[in-house]
Protein backbone atom coordinates (compact mmCIF):
# COMPACT_ATOMS: atom_id res chain seq x y z
CA UNK A 1 0.00 0.00 0.00
CA UNK A 2 1.43 3.43 -0.91
CA UNK A 3 2.61 5.58 1.99
CA UNK A 4 2.00 9.34 1.84
CA UNK A 5 5.00 11.61 2.14
CA UNK A 6 2.91 14.21 4.00
CA UNK A 7 -0.55 14.35 5.53
CA UNK A 8 -2.65 16.41 7.92
CA UNK A 9 -6.05 17.74 8.94
CA UNK A 10 -7.51 20.91 7.45
CA UNK A 11 -10.16 22.85 9.42
CA UNK A 12 -13.01 23.96 7.17
CA UNK A 13 -16.46 25.42 7.83
CA UNK A 14 -19.11 24.26 10.29
CA UNK A 15 -16.55 22.79 12.74
CA UNK A 16 -15.44 20.15 10.23
CA UNK A 17 -11.88 19.00 9.58
CA UNK A 18 -10.70 17.15 6.48
CA UNK A 19 -8.02 14.47 6.55
CA UNK A 20 -5.71 14.79 3.53
CA UNK A 21 -2.52 13.17 2.30
CA UNK A 22 -0.08 13.61 -0.57
CA UNK A 23 1.77 11.02 -2.65
CA UNK A 24 4.32 11.22 -5.45
CA UNK A 25 6.62 14.13 -6.07
CA UNK A 26 5.94 17.64 -4.69
CA UNK A 27 7.12 19.12 -8.02
CA UNK A 28 4.87 16.95 -10.16
CA UNK A 29 1.62 17.70 -11.97
CA UNK A 30 -1.02 18.29 -9.26
CA UNK A 31 -3.77 15.65 -9.24
CA UNK A 32 -6.79 15.30 -6.95
CA UNK A 33 -8.67 12.07 -6.21
CA UNK A 34 -12.35 12.16 -5.20
CA UNK A 35 -13.45 8.91 -3.57
CA UNK A 36 -16.70 7.07 -3.97
CA UNK A 37 -19.58 6.41 -1.64
CA UNK A 38 -20.41 9.02 -0.54
CA UNK A 39 -18.80 7.97 2.71
CA UNK A 40 -16.29 5.38 1.54
CA UNK A 41 -13.25 7.49 2.42
CA UNK A 42 -10.02 7.78 0.44
CA UNK A 43 -8.28 4.45 -0.11
CA UNK A 44 -4.47 4.84 -0.29
CA UNK A 45 -4.45 2.31 -3.13
CA UNK A 46 -5.91 4.99 -5.40
CA UNK A 47 -2.46 6.59 -5.38
CA UNK A 48 -1.36 3.64 -7.53
CA UNK A 49 -3.24 5.18 -10.46
CA UNK A 50 -0.47 7.79 -10.71
CA UNK A 51 3.21 7.90 -11.60
CA UNK A 52 5.03 8.81 -8.34
CA UNK A 53 7.86 10.39 -10.35
CA UNK A 54 5.59 12.67 -12.39
CA UNK A 55 2.51 13.39 -10.31
CA UNK A 56 1.73 15.20 -7.07
CA UNK A 57 -1.33 13.28 -5.91
CA UNK A 58 -3.70 14.61 -3.24
CA UNK A 59 -6.23 12.31 -1.56
CA UNK A 60 -8.68 13.35 1.13
CA UNK A 61 -11.61 12.02 3.12
CA UNK A 62 -14.74 13.98 2.26
CA UNK A 63 -16.70 15.75 4.99
CA UNK A 64 -17.80 13.22 7.64
CA UNK A 65 -16.03 10.28 5.97
CA UNK A 66 -12.93 8.27 6.83
CA UNK A 67 -10.59 10.15 9.14
CA UNK A 68 -12.33 13.50 8.72
CA UNK A 69 -14.32 14.84 11.66
CA UNK A 70 -16.97 14.82 12.97
CA UNK A 71 -17.77 11.21 12.12
CA UNK A 72 -20.96 11.02 10.04
CA UNK A 73 -21.58 7.54 11.41
CA UNK A 74 -22.49 9.01 14.79
CA UNK A 75 -26.16 9.89 15.26
CA UNK A 76 -25.05 13.07 17.03
CA UNK A 77 -23.37 14.40 13.86
CA UNK A 78 -25.64 16.89 12.10
CA UNK A 79 -25.58 16.37 8.33
CA UNK A 80 -27.38 19.62 7.48
CA UNK A 81 -24.07 21.16 6.42
CA UNK A 82 -22.95 18.11 4.44
CA UNK A 83 -24.09 18.71 0.85
CA UNK A 84 -22.47 18.80 -2.56
CA UNK A 85 -22.10 22.59 -2.30
CA UNK A 86 -20.22 22.17 0.99
CA UNK A 87 -17.95 19.52 -0.54
CA UNK A 88 -17.14 21.82 -3.48
CA UNK A 89 -16.13 24.55 -1.02
CA UNK A 90 -14.02 22.01 0.88
CA UNK A 91 -12.14 21.07 -2.30
CA UNK A 92 -11.37 24.73 -2.95
CA UNK A 93 -10.20 25.19 0.64
CA UNK A 94 -7.89 22.20 0.25
CA UNK A 95 -6.54 23.43 -3.09
CA UNK A 96 -5.76 26.83 -1.61
CA UNK A 97 -4.22 25.37 1.54
CA UNK A 98 -1.90 23.13 -0.48
CA UNK A 99 -0.81 26.03 -2.70
CA UNK A 100 -2.12 24.50 -5.94
CA UNK A 101 -3.34 26.71 -8.79
CA UNK A 102 -5.12 24.00 -10.80
CA UNK A 103 -5.15 20.22 -10.97
CA UNK A 104 -6.24 17.15 -12.87
CA UNK A 105 -9.28 15.72 -11.07
CA UNK A 106 -10.03 11.99 -10.87
CA UNK A 107 -13.39 10.81 -9.57
CA UNK A 108 -14.56 7.24 -9.04
CA UNK A 109 -18.25 6.29 -8.75
CA UNK A 110 -19.86 8.97 -6.53
CA UNK A 111 -16.56 10.82 -6.91
CA UNK A 112 -17.35 11.28 -10.60
CA UNK A 113 -20.55 13.15 -9.66
CA UNK A 114 -18.58 15.36 -7.29
CA UNK A 115 -15.81 15.89 -9.86
CA UNK A 116 -18.33 17.09 -12.45
CA UNK A 117 -20.03 19.40 -9.95
CA UNK A 118 -16.69 20.85 -8.81
CA UNK A 119 -15.41 21.34 -12.35
CA UNK A 120 -18.61 23.10 -13.41
CA UNK A 121 -18.35 25.40 -10.38
CA UNK A 122 -14.61 26.09 -10.87
CA UNK A 123 -13.63 25.26 -14.47
CA UNK A 124 -10.58 27.53 -14.25
CA UNK A 125 -9.12 25.30 -11.50
CA UNK A 126 -9.40 22.03 -13.45
CA UNK A 127 -6.82 20.96 -16.03
CA UNK A 128 -8.58 17.76 -17.05
CA UNK A 129 -11.01 15.15 -15.69
CA UNK A 130 -10.79 11.37 -15.48
CA UNK A 131 -14.07 9.78 -14.38
CA UNK A 132 -14.37 6.07 -13.56
CA UNK A 133 -17.67 4.18 -13.00
CA UNK A 134 -19.46 7.32 -14.07
CA UNK A 135 -22.52 8.57 -12.20
CA UNK A 136 -24.46 11.83 -11.93
CA UNK A 137 -26.57 10.69 -8.91
CA UNK A 138 -29.76 11.66 -10.71
CA UNK A 139 -33.20 10.63 -9.43
CA UNK A 140 -33.35 8.06 -12.24
CA UNK A 141 -29.98 6.55 -11.28
CA UNK A 142 -30.86 6.38 -7.58
CA UNK A 143 -34.22 4.75 -8.35
CA UNK A 144 -32.44 2.21 -10.54
CA UNK A 145 -30.03 1.30 -7.75
CA UNK A 146 -32.56 1.09 -4.96
CA UNK A 147 -35.72 -0.13 -6.69
CA UNK A 148 -35.48 -1.23 -10.33
CA UNK A 149 -32.42 -3.37 -9.56
CA UNK A 150 -34.82 -5.62 -7.68
CA UNK A 151 -35.67 -7.15 -11.05
CA UNK A 152 -32.10 -8.49 -11.22
CA UNK A 153 -31.78 -9.51 -7.55
CA UNK A 154 -35.40 -10.05 -6.46
CA UNK A 155 -34.78 -12.08 -3.30
CA UNK A 156 -32.04 -9.75 -2.02
CA UNK A 157 -34.10 -6.66 -2.85
CA UNK A 158 -37.07 -8.01 -0.92
CA UNK A 159 -34.86 -8.36 2.18
CA UNK A 160 -33.48 -4.86 1.54
CA UNK A 161 -36.99 -3.42 1.26
CA UNK A 162 -38.27 -5.25 4.34
CA UNK A 163 -35.34 -4.02 6.45
CA UNK A 164 -36.47 -0.44 5.75
CA UNK A 165 -39.55 -0.99 7.91
CA UNK A 166 -43.24 -1.76 7.25
CA UNK A 167 -44.18 1.83 6.42
CA UNK A 168 -41.30 2.53 4.04
CA UNK A 169 -42.11 3.66 0.50
CA UNK A 170 -40.35 1.10 -1.75
CA UNK A 171 -39.73 3.89 -4.27
CA UNK A 172 -37.96 6.04 -1.67
CA UNK A 173 -35.79 3.58 0.22
CA UNK A 174 -32.78 5.93 0.66
CA UNK A 175 -34.99 8.32 2.64
CA UNK A 176 -36.38 5.48 4.74
CA UNK A 177 -32.90 4.22 5.55
CA UNK A 178 -31.67 7.75 6.28
CA UNK A 179 -34.35 8.02 8.96
CA UNK A 180 -33.35 4.66 10.48
CA UNK A 181 -29.67 5.65 10.47
CA UNK A 182 -30.52 8.77 12.50
CA UNK A 183 -32.60 6.84 15.04
CA UNK A 184 -31.61 7.34 18.70
CA UNK A 185 -31.59 3.56 19.23
CA UNK A 186 -28.12 2.16 18.36
CA UNK A 187 -29.58 -1.25 17.48
CA UNK A 188 -31.88 0.33 14.86
CA UNK A 189 -28.96 2.23 13.31
CA UNK A 190 -26.71 -0.84 13.27
CA UNK A 191 -29.33 -3.11 11.67
CA UNK A 192 -30.01 -0.48 9.00
CA UNK A 193 -26.32 -0.05 8.22
CA UNK A 194 -25.80 -3.79 7.84
CA UNK A 195 -28.84 -4.16 5.59
CA UNK A 196 -27.80 -1.23 3.41
CA UNK A 197 -24.25 -2.53 3.00
CA UNK A 198 -25.50 -6.03 2.12
CA UNK A 199 -27.55 -4.51 -0.69
CA UNK A 200 -24.58 -2.44 -1.90
CA UNK A 201 -22.47 -5.58 -2.14
CA UNK A 202 -25.31 -7.36 -3.95
CA UNK A 203 -25.80 -4.90 -6.79
CA UNK A 204 -22.06 -4.59 -7.41
CA UNK A 205 -21.63 -8.38 -7.68
CA UNK A 206 -21.98 -8.78 -11.44
CA UNK A 207 -18.64 -10.38 -12.30
CA UNK A 208 -16.97 -13.53 -10.98
CA UNK A 209 -14.03 -11.56 -9.61
CA UNK A 210 -16.18 -9.53 -7.18
CA UNK A 211 -15.47 -9.91 -3.47
CA UNK A 212 -17.91 -8.35 -0.95
CA UNK A 213 -16.15 -5.46 0.75
CA UNK A 214 -18.76 -3.30 2.49
CA UNK A 215 -20.77 -5.88 4.44
CA UNK A 216 -17.52 -7.36 5.77
CA UNK A 217 -16.12 -4.07 7.06
CA UNK A 218 -16.18 -3.06 10.76
CA UNK A 219 -19.53 -1.75 11.96
CA UNK A 220 -18.31 1.83 12.38
CA UNK A 221 -17.29 1.88 8.70
CA UNK A 222 -20.68 0.52 7.64
CA UNK A 223 -22.49 3.14 9.74
CA UNK A 224 -20.42 5.97 8.27
CA UNK A 225 -20.87 4.77 4.72
CA UNK A 226 -24.58 4.01 4.97
CA UNK A 227 -25.49 7.26 6.69
CA UNK A 228 -23.71 9.44 4.14
CA UNK A 229 -24.82 7.56 1.03
CA UNK A 230 -28.48 7.54 2.08
CA UNK A 231 -28.23 11.24 3.01
CA UNK A 232 -26.98 12.13 -0.48
CA UNK A 233 -29.13 9.67 -2.44
CA UNK A 234 -32.34 10.68 -0.68
CA UNK A 235 -31.80 14.20 -2.05
CA UNK A 236 -30.18 13.22 -5.38
CA UNK A 237 -26.86 14.84 -4.42
CA UNK A 238 -28.63 18.09 -3.49
CA UNK A 239 -28.59 19.07 -7.17
CA UNK A 240 -31.51 20.01 -9.43
CA UNK A 241 -32.51 17.19 -11.75
CA UNK A 242 -30.33 17.03 -14.88
CA UNK A 243 -28.16 19.83 -13.45
CA UNK A 244 -24.84 18.23 -14.38
CA UNK A 245 -25.87 17.36 -17.94
CA UNK A 246 -27.42 20.78 -18.54
CA UNK A 247 -24.23 22.50 -17.38
CA UNK A 248 -21.77 20.45 -19.44
CA UNK A 249 -21.20 23.53 -21.60
CA UNK A 250 -19.16 25.02 -18.75
CA UNK A 251 -16.55 22.26 -19.07
CA UNK A 252 -17.02 21.05 -22.65
CA UNK A 253 -13.58 22.48 -23.51
CA UNK A 254 -11.75 20.54 -20.78
CA UNK A 255 -9.89 17.37 -21.78
CA UNK A 256 -11.36 14.31 -20.13
CA UNK A 257 -11.90 10.57 -20.08
CA UNK A 258 -15.09 8.70 -19.23
CA UNK A 259 -14.31 5.10 -18.24
CA UNK A 260 -17.03 2.56 -17.54
CA UNK A 261 -17.41 -1.22 -17.35
CA UNK A 262 -20.02 -2.75 -19.64
CA UNK A 263 -21.15 -5.05 -16.80
CA UNK A 264 -21.36 -2.26 -14.23
CA UNK A 265 -25.10 -2.52 -13.66
CA UNK A 266 -24.78 -0.50 -10.45
CA UNK A 267 -24.54 2.42 -12.85
CA UNK A 268 -25.36 1.39 -16.42
CA UNK A 269 -23.08 2.65 -19.16
CA UNK A 270 -25.73 4.93 -20.66
CA UNK A 271 -24.83 7.63 -18.11
CA UNK A 272 -21.25 7.80 -19.37
CA UNK A 273 -22.39 7.55 -22.99
CA UNK A 274 -24.94 10.36 -22.59
CA UNK A 275 -22.37 12.64 -20.93
CA UNK A 276 -19.94 11.99 -23.77
CA UNK A 277 -22.51 13.37 -26.24
CA UNK A 278 -22.28 16.70 -24.39
CA UNK A 279 -18.49 16.69 -23.94
CA UNK A 280 -16.59 16.92 -27.24
CA UNK A 281 -13.16 17.15 -25.58
CA UNK A 282 -13.59 13.87 -23.67
CA UNK A 283 -12.96 10.29 -24.75
CA UNK A 284 -15.35 7.47 -23.85
CA UNK A 285 -14.01 4.02 -22.85
CA UNK A 286 -16.61 1.27 -22.38
CA UNK A 287 -14.68 -1.76 -21.13
CA UNK A 288 -16.24 -5.05 -22.12
CA UNK A 289 -16.61 -7.63 -19.36
CA UNK A 290 -15.78 -5.23 -16.50
CA UNK A 291 -17.99 -4.50 -13.49
CA UNK A 292 -18.11 -1.70 -10.95
CA UNK A 293 -15.00 -2.64 -8.97
CA UNK A 294 -12.90 -4.57 -11.48
CA UNK A 295 -9.28 -3.63 -12.16
CA UNK A 296 -9.60 -3.00 -15.91
CA UNK A 297 -11.27 0.44 -15.52
CA UNK A 298 -8.48 1.46 -13.13
CA UNK A 299 -5.88 0.38 -15.66
CA UNK A 300 -7.66 2.51 -18.26
CA UNK A 301 -7.68 5.40 -15.77
CA UNK A 302 -3.91 5.17 -15.33
CA UNK A 303 -3.47 5.31 -19.10
CA UNK A 304 -5.79 8.32 -19.36
CA UNK A 305 -4.00 10.15 -16.53
CA UNK A 306 -0.66 9.54 -18.23
CA UNK A 307 -1.99 10.82 -21.56
CA UNK A 308 -3.67 13.90 -20.11
CA UNK A 309 -0.65 14.98 -18.08
CA UNK A 310 1.98 14.66 -20.82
Amino acid sequence: MPTPHTHGHLPVTDANTLYWEEHGTPDGTPCLVLHGGPGAGAHPGLANLFDPDRHRTVLFDQRGAGRSTPDAGLASTDLATNTTAHLIDDIEALRTARGIDSWLVVGTSWGSTLALAYAQAHPDRVRALVLVAVTTTSAQEVHWLTHTMGRVFPEQWEAFRDAAGPGADPHRLPAAYARLLADPDPAVREDAARAWCRWEDTHMATTAAFTPFLSTRPLDVQLRFARLVTHYWADHAFLPEHHLVQNMGRIAHLPGALIHGRLDISGPADTAWHLSRHWPAATLHIIEGAGHTDKEPHTAATEAIDRLTR
